[in-house]
């Protein structure tokens, strides 16, 4: 497959000639996507729950694995199906009544590209502000966004093939580059954190985990092994998957505790600009090394991202093809990385209720998802394409009512920082619960996927 031509597929099946390749190389795309100095902030966050060095490492490692585990089994549709993720959401919504969770997805994928290009112009903007002061930081911020969002959008439209390639060598770049600064930050490092959170901040930890990293993912777990040969096995499938995304991250996640550890006063300066908190005590001649790691990991997610926000918007009927969904995308991010950069006055509230929302929502689809797979599509019987194309069943009310019952329930059971949003979501808790360790576990992320896989599976006991 010529990696220098723009991809024709869109959300048809994969012809057979064009699939190949192995599980493994899922390894790369995903590891690429999430190997980036967030990473090391992510770490810090988690402490900022309360949660000492150990209780922090294992809440993290624990949601990144069951998170990612989740992005792996949707991975296995795709092998099986060469079909996106979306499009095979057909299947358990209906043709109409799966535009409203590609709708969700589409908004999700959306926002990660602002945040990840939005962190991108941030850190580099620090940055080259210590390499020449003169610059308005302003402008610095400026020319580092425009570079994030082009690059981003330049690669999204190329498509799938240059996509895979850019990742791997990306991943071996960010390996080298991210050793060489854990090595630096090292004598930085430490244990003084104490624990002062009880039992519901270990599960607001995994949590936390899960909405950070997985459940932004799941909707775009086939899109990736779509092109693997039909006999690639789905215990590799989801293998190769789970550990690409959710491996690398932990060891980033292990150094940003130990980092808070050391100075427990990073958390709130992380909070505002992640990376450059994180590059406040590196040496000049490594500051540029450190701006390209940095601004190349957040792309590489965002790459992922604007890839499937375009196959989500095919999914929804939009009459365009793939690579020009890609630009109304592009166009989307930028307008949200203007707003979050020169006009938000709280990142960090904003990012985490939308972690907050999406997570439950992703959560409920990706149990609908799984429950179907399971029960409908396994045992040889695969994806019938008639439910997949016009004429399908217009709506699967099954799938459609689970989504939504279980969303309702899970928004009611989770709080936010940001004050606008925290009057629409914890409906369902007392004002004590909402300030209390209950309402800090955000717990409606996992009774939305419990609920939503519960239901359809209840209200498909007599299908075939």
């Amino acid at each position: 497959m010529d990696t220098m031509a723009v991809e024709q597929n869109g959300i048809n099946a994969v012809p057979l000639a064009e699939r190949r390749g192995r599980p493994a190389d899922l390894f790369w795309p995903w590891a690429g996507s999430n190997l980036s100095l967030f990473g090391v902030a992510f770490g810090i966050y988690v402490v900022g729950l309360g949660l000492g060095v150990v209780p922090a490492i294992l809440t993290g490692a624990i949601g990144y694995l069951l998170s990612f585990g989740l992005v792996g089994l949707v991975a296995v549709a795709g092998a099986r199906s060469g079909v996106p993720t979306m499009t095979l959401g057909r299947a358990p919504f209906g043709y109409q009544g799966n535009k409203l969770p590609a709708v969700l997805s589409y908004v999700s994928n959306v926002g990660w590209e602002i945040v990840l290009v939005t962190l991108s112009a941030q850190g580099g903007a620090a940055i080259l502000g210590r390499f020449a002061p003169g610059i308005p930081h302003t402008t610095a911020t400026a020319v580092c966004f425009v570079i994030a969002a082009l690059v981003t959008i330049a690669i999204g439209v190329y498509g799938h093939a240059l996509i895979m390639v850019v990742q791997r060598y990306l991943t071996y770049a960010f390996v080298v580059l991210t050793v060489v600064y854990l090595v630096l930050m090292a004598p930085k490092l430490g244990t003084a954190l104490k624990t002062t959170a009880g039992p519901g901040g270990w599960v607001g930890g995994i949590i936390f985990a899960m909405t950070l990293l997985g459940l932004g993912w799941v909707n775009c777990g086939a899109d990736y092994s779509r092109y693997l040969p039909v006999e690639a096995r789905p215990s590799r499938v989801a293998l190769w998957t789970t550990l690409g995304g959710a491996v690398p991250p932990m060891v980033l996640l292990v150094f940003g505790v130990l980092l808070a550890g050391g100075d427990p006063g990073l958390a709130n300066a992380a909070g505002a600009d992640p990376v450059g908190a994180l590059a406040g005590a590196l040496p000049t001649w490594f500051l540029l090394p450190y701006l390209l790691t940095a601004i190349g990991g957040f792309l590489a997610g965002a790459i992922m991202d604007i890839y499937s926000s375009g196959l989500s918007m095919l999914a929804l009927g939009v009459p365009i093809k793939r690579h020009y969904a890609v630009l109304v995308d592009g166009a989307l991010m930028v307008l949200g990385g203007y707003y979050l950069l020169f006009v938000s006055s709280s990142f960090l509230g904003t990012f985490q209720a939308f972690l907050a929302i999406i997570g439950v929502v992703m959560a409920a689809w990706v149990a609908i998802f799984l429950v179907d797979m399971w029960r409908l599509r396994a045992n040889g019987h695969g994806y019938d394409e008639r439910l997949l194309r016009p004429g399908a069943p217009a709506v699967n009310w099954a799938g459609l009512v689970s989504l939504v019952a279980a969303s309702i329930v899970g928004i009611g059971l989770i709080t936010s920082m940001d004050q606008n949003i925290a009057r629409v979501v914890g409906f369902l808790m007392s004002d004590e619960l909402k300030t209390g360790t209950f309402g800090a576990a955000n717990i409606g992320v996992v009774v939305a996927l419990l609920l939503a896989g519960l239901l359809y599976y209840l209200f498909t006991l007599r299908r075939r």
